[in-house]
């Protein structure tokens, strides 16, 4: 088995339950990490033989353009699209951390993990 990771992907996005949270917006970390069994020869060299880490960050890119009220939503949004383009993909998680989120004191971030 192998896995390919993307950490510390940053983001702004308009994800929040509140609607304040949805215009203001607030800038996101995303972890993905991907387990597969590759569905060729990983000695042939080939791009199809492994999950394509640009192909992941673009798909990660594409639904954190989407507002939602909850990260959760994102996360599994995320997790099913990676899924759907590599069929192969064993297991997915996802880690979405909400830097400042708007709380009654500091909170450096909340987080949510999603693994599929």
């Amino acid at each position: 088995m192998i896995t390919i990771s993307l950490h510390g992907a940053e983001f702004f996005a308009f994800h929040g339950f509140y609607p304040e949270e949805q215009k203001l917006g607030c800038k996101f970390i995303v972890d993905v990490d991907v387990s597969f069994t590759p569905p060729g020869d990983i000695k042939a060299d080939k791009i199809s033989n492994t999950v394509d880490y640009e192909r992941v960050y673009a798909i990660t890119g594409e639904q954190m353009k989407r507002t939602t009220k909850l990260i959760e939503t994102v996360a599994q949004s995320i997790a099913d699209e990676i899924k759907r383009q590599f069929s192969f993909a064993d297991t997915i998680r996802v880690s979405i951390k909400k830097l400042n989120p708007p709380m009654r004191g500091r909170v450096e971030y909340s987080n949510i993990v999603i693994t599929v």
